[in-house]
């Protein structure tokens, strides 16, 4: 039995892995107003998600995962920013991390793993919109060089109330 903590690995994520990432999504659906999404997903609805993101290209999702029992503990994603043509090199970032794998590095890893891979793509900048307030994901983008751009104000309406939304962006 070993006493040390065991690691985490990020590796891309895969079919398999849909049930545990819808999820983690729907306990942020549910629970607070950094997702705008109102209703939870079943697994099979949020299937075409997961196949947008394949191993390689500018939408990828990584997912970190416990070395030892392969918990899944949260993931990161690289979507399309909007579907026009001229927005191709941009993407929105987005990390989510199991309820219960907060405050452990697990969005910083992620992160480090989803710029790496995207290191070798033809993508210009990085958008992330932070629901307001949530300071701990505001202190993960600016540690990997996100700036503020500005606030789109009750933007959104969750919980009977609306919601402001800052936005950050990355060159890559």
């Amino acid at each position: 039995m070993r006493s040390e903590p065991t690691e985490t690995q990020v590796r891309p994520g895969i079919e398999a892995d849909l049930d545990t990432l819808t999820a983690i999504y729907n306990h942020y659906v549910r629970e607070t107003a950094i997702t705008f999404d109102t209703a939870v997903f079943t697994p099979e609805e949020r299937r075409p998600w997961l196949l947008s993101h394949p191993e390689d290209g500018p939408h990828r999702l990584m997912v970190a995962t416990d070395a030892e029992s392969q918990e899944i503990l949260g993931y990161a994603t690289s979507s399309p920013y909007r579907p026009k043509p001229a927005y191709a090199t941009s993407v929105e970032t987005s990390v989510y991390v199991a309820p219960d794998s907060g405050r452990r590095g697990i969005g910083t890893l992620l992160y480090g793993a989803l710029f790496d891979a995207l290191a070798g793509e033809d993508v210009h900048r990085a958008y992330a919109g932070i629901a307001q307030p949530n300071e701990a994901s505001t202190r993960l983008h600016e540690r990997f060089g996100f700036a503020y751009v500005g606030t789109y104000r009750e933007v959104g309406r969750k919980f009977g109330r609306y919601w402001d939304v800052a936005w950050y962006e990355k060159p890559l």
